[in-house]
């Protein structure tokens, strides 16, 4: 008799403490789902952890911007222009949710600023800047990148690993000595899945646009 009493009350104590328990729950819950995100103004250098084999998506402010991949699981990105109080309201924004980045970068100088970013070797980057010189050095991973005007300079480790590759200009020059290709004009473009190039799907695609200006990949 002891013994149901005591089942009961422990399945009594079970119902009334279940909806505790969740309430009590539902606050770290949705702290550990919520995005770390830093920021940063007026420094030259900025420094973050973040895991290989990630997603970046990039806004950068009009500049030189040079993207190497490194060994390291952290984005470290440097700023330099000829007067270091011009570098005063540069602003760094990284909104990282898992092995997802959210990078955007704007205020400095007019001209003459260059951004220098080292991620980890292996990501996947999108990339969006109105103009400027983007240079892409050593990073395996998917790859959509846009600039309205300027130059775009891919180095791929392996250009075997790229398939399906899009890739093209608005006016200007195409150069993609990794696949054989050298255009001028307007409108030119390249991709994979054409009569002289069969498209072998690959590790990672590509795919780079440059409105007004020049676009080499090697």
């Amino acid at each position: 008799m002891q013994s149901r009493i005591n089942s009961r009350f422990g399945d009594q104590l079970t119902r009334w403490l279940a909806p505790l328990l969740v309430l009590l729950l539902s606050p770290a819950i949705a702290f550990a789902q919520k995005p770390n995100v830093l920021s940063e103004t007026g420094q030259d250098r900025f420094e973050a952890a973040f895991p290989s084999g990630g997603q970046l998506r990039m806004h950068i402010r009009s500049s030189g911007v040079r993207i190497s991949g490194t060994d390291g699981n952290k984005i470290v990105i440097r700023f330099s222009a000829p007067r270091h109080d011009s570098l005063a309201d540069v602003r760094v924004k990284l909104k990282q949710d898992g092995n997802r980045g959210d990078l955007d970068i704007t205020g400095g100088p007019s001209n003459n600023f260059q951004i220098d970013i080292d991620i980890p070797r292996q990501s996947d980057l999108y990339f969006r800047m109105f103009a400027g010189e983007l240079d892409i050095d050593h990073v395996d991973g998917n790859k959509d990148l846009i600039i309205h005007a300027g130059q775009m300079d891919i180095s791929l480790p392996n250009a075997n690993d790229y398939g399906p590759v899009k890739t093209s200009v608005t006016t200007g020059d195409l150069e993609a000595s990794a696949f054989g290709v050298s255009k001028g004009g307007l409108f030119r473009s390249f991709k994979t899945n054409t009569a002289l190039h069969v498209n072998a799907p690959g590790k990672y695609f590509l795919y780079a646009h440059v409105g007004a200006g020049e676009l080499d990949i090697n």
